[in-house]
């Protein structure tokens, strides 16, 4: 389960993700992210309360990423997902 929290001020739109970012909850942030795009205010992509994030929604937040969202945590294995998509660490895959 995924709960998506949206915060829109004037300067910028904040998404809080809690749970976990994996099968249909990645669609269901897609659709999100994607309706937030179209108003132009930059983008943040809380994580602090994401457990765990399954490939698809890696993917997603990479792509998220690239379309100059900012993802940010606090958590510290979060922290490592996060360096690693912003290119500040390798992955360990690779």
């Amino acid at each position: 389960m995924l709960r998506i929290s949206v915060i829109t001020r004037a300067e910028d739109t904040t998404i809080t993700l809690e749970g976990r970012v994996v099968g249909p909850w990645v669609d269901e942030l897609r659709h999100c992210w994607q309706q937030l795009r179209v108003a132009g205010r930059p983008v943040r992509v809380d994580l602090d309360g994401v457990s765990f994030i399954d490939a698809r929604g890696r993917e997603l937040l990479e792509e998220m990423h690239a379309d100059r969202a900012v993802l940010v945590t606090a958590d510290v294995m979060m922290r490592a997902v996060v360096d690693e998509i912003a290119g500040r660490a390798p992955r360990p895959d690779r």
